[in-house]
């Protein structure tokens, strides 16, 4: 018998229906899911355990239930008590410029109200990061986000930053604009893939000034991006974060004028103590960094 397939089932039955379910399971997962994987635990025990329409264990249903409950009810009582007695782990997610600038100074806060904890970071980019929340490897990233989080998913807001395009430093271009008034722009366009925030609100922009830019070189990460730029392959479009654009073969081009990317703490489900605190840190960081302001790119 699968477990996961009787914690499924236990918010099923808990909350009267998979519909209702859906919304009570504090992690992201699709409708059609649940519904496969309890008919996959019905089939393993040759017999129905609840009538759909309307909603009612039946006697095998009802018996299994009440088997399952007091385990499933209890687990997060006691996964609290056991953090309460263990060492702290914080697991994290961010690109690699917070995690080479910012987290350090964030971590050393964070020492000072958990003198004594495990650390664990992956540089990733927005898509990875949704993955590791999802895969339950991490407890929360920073990263891009949009304005409403994917279902399962907790967001909170802690900067707003502009677009920029990256040219090679020798690259003749003043402003923006100057590309917008061409019949066509023959140069590549690097980015980040198509359903990503930058690109999408990149294109926004784009086509509220009537013009056509399409990508032609998808990259994940912003060092890729810096490094396809610096090495002549096109102009890329990046958010203006701290140290983007920074390097001496690369120029930063501010699009002020463009809509603003996001960038925020996710997610899932109910936080520890030590990331709560990170969180708060985070966020006390971010406020910082905006009263004091980021400098427009030379």
């Amino acid at each position: 018998m699968n477990i996961h397939h009787l914690e499924l089932f236990y918010y099923v039955a808990k909350h009267g229906g998979i519909a209702a379910a859906v919304r009570g399971i504090p992690y992201g997962i699709q409708q059609p899911a649940v519904s496969g994987q309890i008919a996959a635990l019905e089939e393993s025990l040759g017999i129905k355990l609840f009538q759909r329409r309307p909603f009612a264990l039946s006697p095998a249903g009802r018996e299994l239930f009440c088997f399952i409950e007091p385990f499933f009810d209890n687990v997060e009582r006691v996964a609290e008590s056991i953090r309460g007695n263990a060492i702290p782990q914080l697991r994290i997610a961010a690109p690699a410029v917070v995690l080479h600038d910012y987290l350090p100074d964030t971590l050393r806060r964070v020492r000072a109200a958990f003198p004594e904890f495990h650390l664990n970071v992956h540089e990733s980019g927005q898509a990875d990061a949704e993955r590791l929340l999802e895969d339950r490897e991490i407890d929360i990233a920073i990263t891009l986000i949009e304005k409403k989080p994917r279902r399962g998913l907790h967001a909170q807001a802690l900067m707003e930053l502009p677009l920029l395009l990256l040219v090679p430093r020798s690259y003749p271009l003043a402003e923006a604009g100057e590309l917008w008034k061409r019949d066509k722009i023959e140069e590549a366009l690097i980015a980040f893939p198509q359903k990503e925030p930058v690109p999408v609100l990149f294109q926004k922009g784009l086509t509220a000034r009537g013009v056509e830019w399409v990508t032609s070189i998808e990259v994940n990460s912003l060092r890729l991006l810096e490094r396809y730029v610096a090495s002549g392959f096109g102009i890329g479009v990046a958010t203006a974060a701290p140290g983007i654009g920074s390097s001496p073969e690369v120029r930063a081009i501010r699009l002020d004028d463009f809509p603003k990317i996001t960038v925020g703490a996710v997610w899932h489900g109910k936080l520890s103590p030590i990331a709560r605190q990170f969180l708060a840190e985070a966020g006390l960081q971010a406020k910082a960094l905006a009263k004091k302001g980021i400098k427009k790119p030379k």
